[in-house]
């Protein structure tokens, strides 16, 4: 008690080197009030002296909340096809279906990396993908059910609410009878994407066509309801205002305290080199992703406005890389996200920190920045004593020969994995292992 003490008269001092009214909003954030969203936009609109008291603040919060244990799980991304119907000003990963750079991963394909991951310790797979033109309405059901039949232990991360949107429409089904569907399959937990900002005037101009705000709202209240999980997200540094900014948080809040559904909140900059809305000018406003400030801002302010609410607040290393990460370990962050083993996605749009990074480099990262590491699940439990050893790990010495894996790039030229070659035997996979499910008990996601 005399330690909390002393740390409040600490803060008490140093909040009188503040604004005036950012002392005020940030004494009373410490005194356990929520942050409006007028007072939210102030918070983003502070610099120098008072941005690093936000960041002490929001250290504090995290403290609080989760102490100095900062966590990570160990998990592959399978991105099984980049051909989407869609054209996102922000996306590089996407192609059309009759480009040539076009691929569809086979079921069996699917199931291998996923059994690779586990067999080097992986708890998670997320699977995410464009949305291909006249797909199988059961075919997100089928990868599901393919990989649980083979690995039942595994945790499917899987499904933004676009892809939801998306499967029901194909399914001729309600939001709700769909979800139902993936977690009979073995989904256990869905990704929080798709979310961008959420305002559509905002959405209408970065992404248009895209789902709409009340759509991936009801995706995710629906998806709560019925006991399954989400992250939620955002995607900032484009065009979007400080106000666009604090609505956004304060939204994502008032779900969770309707729900309690959210696992973690990660706030994702854009990576914009290769996105075409910056590539083609496509926007007078735009701009080149946030910069190393905004990203410490909106990890402090994500902490700040969603505290008590939502515990875990993860800082993105693939779109901010080691040396940002680190810093925002001290700004209001707890996780670190996940190995990846492949991802694709930030990687299309010009990020430059990997596909990969295994368990020991993860762990140093965290010590480096003065806290305890910890692997977790995908629901947050943790699967490692918190001990001063780091043990090894199966994929931190696969990791030193990531060809194995191979990269993004080399799969868009895989002939084998070609979208026109092959897209019509997955659908006929599809529903032949569809047909096969029918007649066998499902299985119930985590």
């Amino acid at each position: 008690m005399e330690e909390v003490a002393a740390l409040r008269d600490t803060l008490d001092r140093l909040l009188a080197l503040a604004s005036p009214d950012v002392a005020r909003i940030l004494d009373r954030v410490l005194a356990g009030h929520e942050v409006t969203v007028d007072e939210g936009e102030r918070l983003f609109e502070t610099h120098g002296r008072d941005l690093f008291l936000v960041t002490l603040v929001a250290d504090e919060l995290r403290r609080r909340a989760v102490g100095d244990v900062v966590t990570y799980v160990v998990n592959r991304n399978i991105n099984f096809t980049n051909v989407c119907i869609k054209r996102c000003g922000f996306c590089a990963f996407s192609r059309g279906h009759r480009e040539e750079q076009g691929y569809f991963l086979p079921l069996e394909e699917i199931v291998r990396r996923a059994r690779e991951a586990w067999e080097l310790g992986a708890t998670e797979v997320c699977i995410q993908a464009g949305l291909p033109p006249k797909m199988d309405p059961d075919l997100y059901p089928t990868i599901c059910r393919a990989i649980k039949a083979e690995l039942p232990g595994i945790h499917i991360h899987g499904f933004s609410p676009e892809e939801v949107v998306y499967g029901a429409l194909r399914a001729r089904c309600s939001i709700a009878e769909y979800l139902q569907r993936l977690r009979e399959a073995g989904v256990g937990s869905l990704p929080g994407t798709s979310a961008e900002i959420l305002d559509d005037e905002v959405r209408r101009r970065i992404s248009p066509g895209r789902i709409s705000t009340a759509q991936w709202i009801e995706v995710i209240t629906t998806a709560h309801r019925l006991g399954i999980p989400t992250t939620a997200t955002i995607m900032y540094g484009h065009i979007e205002t400080n106000r666009h900014r604090a609505a956004h948080l304060a939204l994502i809040r008032s779900i969770q305290k309707e729900t309690g559904g959210f696992t973690e909140f990660v706030p994702l900059s854009l990576v914009h080199s290769e996105a075409p809305m910056y590539r083609k000018r496509l926007l007078p406003d735009l701009r080149p992703g946030a910069t190393g400030e905004e990203v410490v801002k909106m990890h402090a302010i994500a902490r700040i406005m969603l505290h008590p609410y939502i515990r875990n607040i993860q800082v993105s290393w693939v779109k901010e890389g080691p040396k940002l990460a680190q810093w925002c370990l001290h700004a209001g962050a707890n996780d670190l996200g996940g190995t990846l083993i492949n991802e694709s996605i930030s990687t299309a749009a010009g990020a430059t920190y990997g596909q990969l990074v295994p368990p020991r480099e993860l762990r140093r990262w965290i010590r480096d920045a003065g806290r305890i590491p910890a692997e977790r699940t995908t629901l947050y439990e943790l699967r490692t004593p918190l001990t001063d050893d780091d043990p090894p790990h199966p994929l931190d010495e696969a990791a030193a020969h990531p060809e194995r894996f191979g990269s993004y790039f080399e799969l868009i030229r895989d002939e084998r994995f070609s979208f026109r070659k092959h897209y019509r035997i997955v659908l006929q996979q599809a529903s032949a292992v569809s047909r096969i499910a029918e007649a066998r008990p499902s299985v119930s996601g985590e």
